[in-house]
């Protein structure tokens, strides 16, 4: 493929340009003044904005299209491909699902569900790139060892260490948790106060016993790792001695700081900052972005959310906020050549319309148009 993009505010790491960006194969190899003579397609992209492709380090968005209602069971490869699509159409090039390794009835979670979401993943043809961010629930023993299993087969690219344990973590606050359970219409406090006392059983050596185990196998295997809703400074430190190289979601500000000074990249959820708060009543988003210790948003469970994060205005210019969502969770998980708009790197690309609120017109995934929705006209 070799095109043209024109008439365009192109988000570059430093600055937006006017111009275009022009496409050889699968790279970038202009932008701003660009020569459309030799390009087989030209495309006018009437003023919009062209980012990078975003790249989502954590998404569980395949759940609400595995589960569209409690207890309503969808084929796993329509999942896949509406899952696909969404994301594409939320400007996501790049997507890490986070599949969560857990014995969870509440929520539809199951290692046997996870394996086969992993098992379709390599057999769907799915256009954007998506990769496995393989979430292990370290309180069961049999979750451990599926994902220690999918990271010897060598698929995951991204694991993570949990502990939903309700009194820590997102759940520190036990009241909440059973308010949220109170509020349920599928479940009830009982069931609510069984999982405290059945998730509590776990010594603390024995998980951090299995932290170490899983971080261990995820490096040989060549995967990055995060760890997930980080309690305190003191577990921030304890996990970056571990080897954790990117700290989800941290409870708190001076968690977060911690995890920053110790060198993990810290993500936070692009939800949060939409909504303005935590679901869980934790850490900000907004408060950690102004507190400078936020280097990539995900989309958690709302993909629209990480393209709208990127034009909520912070007080920062549009190309750190953009770098947020494309070149920093890139370079997390060592793909710098992604989320970049600037010669000899990929080629993913988004065309996006900022009014009324930031929608995706065209696509590219490695110098392919993919996506188009421009109405009509």
């Amino acid at each position: 493929m070799s095109l043209a993009l024109t008439n365009a505010r192109v988000v570059t790491t430093d600055s937006v340009v006017e111009g275009g960006v022009r496409v050889e194969g699968d790279r970038i190899i202009g932008v701003g003044d660009v020569d459309t003579t030799s390009a087989t397609q030209v495309i006018d992209v009437g003023g919009r904005y062209v980012l990078p492709g975003l790249v989502d380090l954590h998404g569980d968005d395949i759940e609400s299209h595995l589960y569209p209602r409690a207890g309503a069971r969808m084929d796993t490869n329509m999942a896949l491909a509406a899952a696909d699509r969404a994301n594409l159409a939320a400007g996501i090039t790049t997507k890490f699902h986070a599949v969560s390794f857990e014995r969870d009835e509440d929520e539809g979670r199951s290692p046997a569900l996870a394996r086969e979401i992993v098992a379709r993943m390599g057999r769907v043809d799915l256009v954007a790139d998506h990769r496995l961010h393989a979430r292990c629930e370290v309180t069961q023993a049999e979750c451990v060892d599926a994902v220690l299993e999918v990271v010897a087969d060598g698929h995951a690219d991204l694991v993570s260490v949990m502990s939903h344990i309700p009194g820590k973590g997102q759940f520190r606050d036990v009241e909440a948790f059973l308010d949220y359970y109170r509020e349920s219409t599928d479940h009830s406090v009982e069931e609510a106060r069984e999982r405290i006392e059945r998730r509590g059983e776990v010594s603390m050596d024995t998980l951090r016993e299995r932290v170490d185990r899983v971080v261990q196998a995820a490096h040989e295997a060549g995967a990055v790792t995060a760890s997930h809703d980080d309690e305190d400074p003191a577990e921030a430190e304890r996990l970056a001695a571990a080897g954790v190289d990117i700290s989800e979601y941290p409870i708190t500000l001076e968690t977060a700081r911690r995890a920053s000074e110790l060198g993990m990249a810290t993500a936070m959820g692009a939800p949060n900052l939409i909504r303005g708060a935590s679901q869980w009543g934790n850490l900000e988003t907004r408060a950690a972005i102004e507190a400078g210790v936020v280097d990539a948003l995900v989309a958690d469970y709302h993909p629209m959310s990480l393209l709208a994060a990127a034009f909520v205005d912070t007080g920062e210019p549009l190309p750190d906020r953009v770098a947020r969502v494309t070149a920093a969770p890139a370079a997390a998980v060592g793909l710098g050549e992604r989320g970049r708009i600037e010669p000899d790197a990929r080629a993913d690309l988004v065309v996006v319309d900022r009014e009324p609120t930031p929608t995706v017109t065209r696509g590219l995934v490695a110098g392919e148009p993919v996506y188009r929705a421009e109405g009509g006209r």
